[in-house]
């Protein structure tokens, strides 16, 4: 049978002064254990031959009390530097120094618990029944002034488990990943290192350089092991039973879920009414408790192309440190009736406990780390940083320039960074966009979210963050974070700036290049290459051709396959995926076309295009914040020609080509621009039309942006304009 040690720690007082650690790290127990065994003079052979057992041990699950900081106390204590008053005792008021102190504080009743699995041999029970009678002499934990006894116990492994599932607390254990936070735990040599460290205690001063001066000698420091401890938040999951609900009324679906959750626990549980409102309203709360308070996540449908973007299931976490049990609060919203009929008494709107929790991994929980996220539901920014981004149309009788706004966009960039370190992430972070668009086609402008909501509409933004480390979901940031807003999701690496192939043209163009000679080359090397990382008798999706199995144009009416163009100005060639010409995430499908893309557009140099020439090609990266053909704008003009996808009746060509051009922008899911400029129109022998265009949009968009019937072969190709 497997069994558990558990050594068992309660205070005297409900106060914890050892820094900078909490919970006491089990290094700091076996320190403890170390002192109180040894106060007769060192530690006996039997206590030494236990602790060197137990620091062999793998590190302990430890489970803690619920707790919160006290106030920061202040005393002013003589200084042990006599010297510098001449050795005089009367001067010793001249040497007091700052002693600051901030204890955590908690229920003394609640015993602190470090559980360590055995390996369920007899050898092993009989030492850790010597560790018990260690903890048995233990008199305090952390500073002096932390005063605790302790007891331990030998208990069978299901013992334990339910010891830890019914803790009234948080329980830290150590992860694997080695994401959590870090925490000293013993190791080989930890009881030897204390030991030596002791004893050069009392021969810290050694002979100096200088004859007759003494110099002191640090004694060596002890030997401890750096694990990382994690104690995740629960995750409730619930579907919308009955209706979806809309997007941009996400803060008062959470109004509404949480106000009635807390009505039922206020119901079966009267004498906790305060806790209750506190953890999952907020009411009577501090800055202290919002560590500890609930968090309602409204999950909009996602992760597919055509996904609406309605909410259909809600997300419940709960924080290890909460007040009320895990349990508790997932009872409270499972079976909830939100919306109820008058008449019938017929239930619209109800929360059932979701059987599927896969939809998580969009939202980053349960996959893996990801470096960059973009918002679904905007941030809500303090008051103070919308003063400087907000501008009147007139102040003063002078129209705010554009160094304001830019300056304005700066402080929501570092709100974005302080609202980060709010909601507990502490990777270092750069705020690569800031925009109140949506970054999805069926996504919502930030304004949308202010209706229902305590919040402005000119304190929401939707925001892009890239992560110095990668980090786990979900991520919830902001002042609106227990409102449903500040919901982020990962971008997979296709999602990025992969989608998006660029080479650049080192040597080897004609003076009679042609721009359609050279993307007809790409296309064809590019289907080649594909065809040899998929095998020469599989079918080539169309996702790479643009053509049906039975060779037949797709009559997709998304135009879901890849785009090829070039740039004359800056002589490159790109390779462009769907979605990014979309504005939309790629879906599963093409998120496996782009890993067999990746692989055959590998070592792509070298380029031969008939009467073009032999390019020399070189991959390039891209920056899509300044590259010139990707960095948002809001007026672009034609790099490559425009040709219509069908012919205006009734109307000149140079307005056929506007109403074409404002059918494809909306196809695509693009505002409409404020207006469209004819700055060439040329007439084809067969009564064809083309030309180059102006659009001035009223927001900024971003690229790629190809249109019109040749946009997958090099035409109309748009480049903003400063």
């Amino acid at each position: 049978m497997a069994y558990a040690l558990s050594i068992n720690v309660r205070f005297h007082e409900g106060r914890y002064h050892g820094e900078p650690d909490w919970p006491p790290s089990s290094a700091r127990l076996f320190q403890a254990l170390l002192a109180g065994c040894a106060r007769s003079g060192g530690p006996s052979d039997a206590a030494r031959s236990a602790l060197h057992w137990l620091e062999t041990r793998e590190p302990a699950v430890i489970a803690v009390p619920i707790a919160r900081m006290g106030r920061r106390l202040t005393n002013y204590v003589p200084n042990n530097d006599l010297d510098a008053v001449g050795g005089d005792p009367a001067r010793i008021g001249e040497l007091r120094v700052a002693k600051i102190s901030k204890p955590h504080l908690f229920d003394a009743a609640t015993p602190l618990h470090y559980v360590w699995r055995l390996d369920g041999s007899e050898q092993s029970e009989i030492v850790a029944r010597d560790v018990c009678g260690i903890a048995n002499t233990l008199y305090q934990l952390g500073r002096g002034v932390d005063m605790a006894w302790a007891w331990g116990e030998v208990l069978d492994e299901p013992d334990a488990a339910r010891l830890l599932a019914e803790y009234p607390g948080t329980v830290y254990r150590p992860c694997a990943s080695g994401h959590g936070e870090p925490m000293a735990c013993p190791q080989p040599g930890s009881l030897d290192s204390l030991i030596a460290r002791h004893a050069a205690q009392s021969s810290r001063w050694v002979p100096g350089i200088a004859k007759g001066k003494l110099a002191f000698a640090q004694p060596p420091r002890p030997r401890f092991k750096q694990v990382a401890y994690d104690s995740p938040p629960m995750h409730f999951v619930f579907d919308l039973e009955g209706l979806t609900w809309p997007l941009e009324e996400c803060a008062a679906l959470v109004e509404l879920a949480r106000d009635r959750a807390a009505d039922r626990l206020v119901d079966k549980l009267p004498a906790m009414k305060a806790q209750i409102e506190r953890a999952l309203i907020g009411r009577g709360g501090t800055e202290a408790d919002k560590a500890a308070r609930v968090q309602v996540v409204p999950l909009p449908s996602i992760g597919h192309a055509h996904a609406d973007r309605m909410i259909r299931r809600l997300l419940v976490r709960v924080p290890p440190n909460c007040p009320i049990a895990h349990d508790s609060i997932g009872w409270s919203f499972s079976g909830l009736s939100l919306k109820i009929d008058a008449e019938t008494g017929e239930i619209l709107l109800g929360l059932v406990a979701a059987d599927d929790k896969s939809m998580l991994r969009y939202y980053g929980a349960g996959s893996a780390p990801a470096a960059r996220w973009r918002t679904v539901t905007p941030v809500a920014v303090p008051w103070e940083v919308v003063r400087l981004v907000s501008s009147p149309p007139v102040v003063g009788g002078d129209r705010r320039g554009g160094s304001h706004r830019i300056a304005g966009q700066a402080q929501v960039a570092r709100a974005v960074q302080q609202a980060l370190r709010h909601a507990g992430i502490s990777a270092s972070a750069d705020v690569k966009r800031i925009q109140h668009e949506p970054f999805e086609t069926k996504g919502k402008r930030a304004e949308a979210f202010a209706h229902g909501s305590r919040f402005a509409e000119e304190r929401l933004w939707h925001v892009e963050v890239e992560f110095k480390d990668a980090v786990a979901g979900p991520v919830v940031i902001g002042d609106g974070r227990y409102l449903g807003l500040g919901l982020m999701r990962p971008l997979a690496g296709a999602e990025r700036e992969t989608g998006v192939y660029c080479f650049a043209i080192e040597a080897g163009l004609t003076a009679a290049a042609t721009e359609v000679e050279c993307v007809r080359a790409l296309r064809r090397a590019t289907m080649a290459r594909v065809q040899d990382a998929l095998g020469r008798r599989v079918p080539m999706p169309t996702f790479f051709t643009g053509h049906e199995r039975d060779g037949a144009p797709s009559r997709d009416a998304e135009h879901s396959h890849l785009a090829f163009a070039i740039d004359p100005p800056r002589a490159r060639l790109f390779v462009v995926a769907p979605h990014r010409l979309q504005g939309r995430q790629a879906t599963g499908d093409e998120r496996s076309a782009l890993d067999t893309l990746d692989i055959a557009l590998q070592g792509l140099t070298d380029l031969r295009a008939g009467a073009s020439g032999h390019l020399r090609l070189a991959f390039a990266t891209l920056d899509s914040e300044v590259d010139p053909l990707f960095r948002a704008s809001r007026v672009w003009e034609s790099v490559t020609d425009y040709h219509p996808t069908r012919h205006g009746k009734r109307m000149t060509q140079a307005e056929g080509l506007v109403a074409d051009a404002k059918a494809e922008i909306a196809r695509i899911g693009l505002a409409q621009p404020e207006s469209i400029d004819v700055l060439e129109l040329r007439s084809g022998p067969r009564g064809g039309v083309a030309g180059r265009l102006r659009l001035r949009f009223r927001v900024a968009a971003s690229g790629p942006l190809l249109l019109g019937r040749t946009r997958h072969v090099g035409g109309g190709l748009f480049a903003p304009i400063t």
